[in-house]
């Protein structure tokens, strides 16, 4: 591996917001007007420690926008279950992105692409480039398909919990595949009842990675279903388009039109 000087860090901006906010949710933090800061607290905490602990070289904040997605336009009703934004939550992020802002970090958004999409992209070119180490910072599972040599996952601590850094070994043991890539076609197949993905009915999270460790791939398994007994060939043969399509929902865009340049986000 090369020399990686630089040091990037993408954070999830939404995914951070949120588990900010619900961590604090039993003694949440009001200003004196009642004004609920749990996210913009939580966060800012995140944001300083890092900057503090890691030393970052480059560092920017990915957040979603309300626009549909290339991923609703395949499947209307994806995120279609979601619970509105608790409106505590709503009402902090203006704050959150000014005080980003304020630190002289750019708050990255591309109308129609998740954050997740942004920062698949902007972690794509970095490992291109080779004189980065990225880290991607979200509590998110989906991450984990983005792994590579060079780009880790970075999962801030909980209530005092240590950091987790989830490099390519890590990424393989946890989810017991050969390769990150992988991780696609278990979350294929398993499905995500946050963001409305149905999945194979039936397969749950062991079943997926036990699946995708014999066959490599959902293609691989839907050419030998024969192999498969019972409910379950019945259930992955019935479902061979939604396991397609479920695949095509979990996987990360790693080539969004982000026009934002490594030297602005030094």
């Amino acid at each position: 591996m090369a020399d990686t000087p630089n040091r990037l860090f993408l954070l999830d901006g939404m995914a951070l917001v949120y588990r900010a906010h619900f961590a604090l949710i039993r003694s949440p933090i009001y200003t004196s007007n009642r004004v609920n800061t749990s996210a913009l607290f939580g966060f800012t905490n995140t944001l300083l420690d890092l900057i503090q602990n890691r030393k970052p070289t480059h560092l920017a904040v990915a957040f979603d926008t309300s626009d549909p997605t290339p991923r609703h336009t395949i499947y209307p009703e994806y995120k279609a279950n979601r619970d509105a934004m608790p409106e505590d939550l709503a009402l902090q992020l203006p704050h959150v992105k000014r005080m980003v802002q304020a630190f002289n970090i750019p708050v990255i958004e591309c109308p129609g692409w998740e954050a997740d999409d942004i920062i698949g992209t902007l972690a794509a070119r970095a490992d291109e480039d080779g004189s980065y180490e990225t880290f991607m910072v979200t509590p998110d599972k989906d991450f984990a398909q983005l792994v590579t040599d060079t780009s880790k996952i970075y999962k801030p601590g909980r209530q005092g919990s240590e950091v987790e850094i989830l490099d390519r070994a890590a990424i393989c043991a946890n989810w017991e595949v050969n390769d990150p890539l992988q991780t696609i076609d278990i979350l294929g197949l398993w499905g995500d009842a946050s963001d409305n993905i149905p999945g194979v009915p039936g397969v749950g999270e062991k079943t997926a990675k036990k699946l995708i460790a014999e066959y490599g791939s959902i293609e691989a398994l839907l050419e030998n279903t024969d192999k498969l007994k019972g409910k379950q060939k019945e259930n992955v043969e019935n479902n061979r388009e939604q396991a397609l399509l479920s695949k095509q929902l979990v996987t990360i865009i790693k080539d969004a039109p982000i026009d934002v340049g490594f030297d602005e986000i030094k």
